[in-house]
């Protein structure tokens, strides 16, 4: 059977009520547990599917240990679908047996909650974010959240920033000394868990050909937004990966209009958030600008990575599956023809 989608397709009923969740766990190399946790977000503990759900894909990364699970549902579903799927994560993943290269605190890592269609705001995936903290602490006994964005009331802190405080980027790190948002002093077991909110950020790997660690570095530090010159939105970490170096970006959607001077020879994408304009920086001049800084040290690129979706193909892919009844997509996408 070969379903054959629109990428054109007008926005659904559904679609306008639709958000999206990129949880992060911090295991990879057990598939069939990751599957686990997948159907745990889609069918209740009576094996009943959950409505308005879907799980588009399943992103994991051995080396790091770490998975990325793409969840949409409407903003009605997405609460219980997400606090499910953590659930049945925390009784999986135990961060005493955890080793990878990316940073992490907890076997639940992160769970940020973004708004797809034209009548969810911000404010409604944050207060989605605060009860699902608040529930998890609830439900696991033991669990501990951090909040960040727009669950982060009133100080809306971002998610580095955020990371930063609670010691993420430290390569030893006393749980004792962390002071949760929610929840006890974390425990080795669960560690502790980023829950938050904000516009789409979207995931945007370059391998560089090398092992040297110091070129990836200075790679990161010329395009992250903070340099002068920098990309908007793009939050950077040099990593290393499977024999070479990965420039791992997350990359922020910018409210307002792409700036004209980087706009000459490559289309921004731009999209609307409660009749505000944001845009993010695409991920082929991310490509371009990492593969000429790491020309100028003698090093080529081996390629592009993005983990999940764009913001526009997250809401596609999400109509398309939620109107051929598609629960498990991940599943199922080698039979789309695209």
């Amino acid at each position: 059977m070969l379903f054959v989608t629109n990428r054109s397709m007008v926005s659904t009923s559904l679609g306008r009520r639709l958000v999206a969740c990129l949880l992060n766990v911090s295991e990879a190399q057990r598939k069939d547990l990751l599957d686990t946790v997948a159907m745990a977000a889609l069918y209740n503990s009576q094996g009943v599917r959950r409505e308005e759900t879907t799980v588009l894909n399943i992103f994991h990364d051995l080396d790091y240990s770490r998975s990325v699970i793409t969840i949409v549902a409407s903003i009605q579903s997405i609460r219980e679908a997400v606090l499910s799927a953590c659930e049945k994560a925390c009784q999986l993943f135990d961060m005493n047996t955890h080793s990878g290269v990316h940073p992490c605190l907890g076997a639940v890592d992160l769970i940020p909650i973004y708004p797809l269609g034209e009548d969810v705001g911000v404010h409604h995936c944050a207060n989605e974010a605060q009860a699902v903290a608040e529930e998890l602490t609830k439900r696991v006994q033991g669990t501990s959240v951090f909040l960040f964005g727009w669950a982060d009331e009133p100080l809306q802190r971002g998610l580095a920033q955020r990371r930063r405080e609670m010691g993420w980027f430290k390569k030893t790190l006393d749980l004792s000394s962390i002071k949760p948002d929610m929840g006890p002093i974390p425990q080795k077991a669960f560690g502790l868990t980023g829950v938050g909110a904000s516009p789409y950020v979207m995931n945007c790997n370059v391998t560089i050909d090398t092992k040297e660690l110091r070129i990836g570095q200075n790679i990161a530090v010329a395009i992250r937004e903070s340099t002068a010159g920098g990309l908007p939105g793009v939050q950077v970490l040099a990593l290393p990966h499977e024999g070479a170096v990965e420039i791992a970006c997350n990359v922020e959607s910018v409210r307002g209009s792409p700036p004209c001077q980087m706009t000459t020879t490559t289309k921004w994408p731009t999209f609307s958030i409660g009749g505000e304009a944001y845009f993010h920086v695409p991920a082929s001049l991310i490509t371009a600008r990492v593969a000429d800084l790491a020309c100028r040290h003698g090093v080529g690129i081996k390629g592009t990575a993005l983990v999940g979706f764009t913001p526009h193909e997250c809401k596609g892919l999400a109509e398309l599956a939620l109107s051929l009844g598609i629960a498990d997509f991940w599943r199922q996408q080698h039979r789309m023809c695209m």
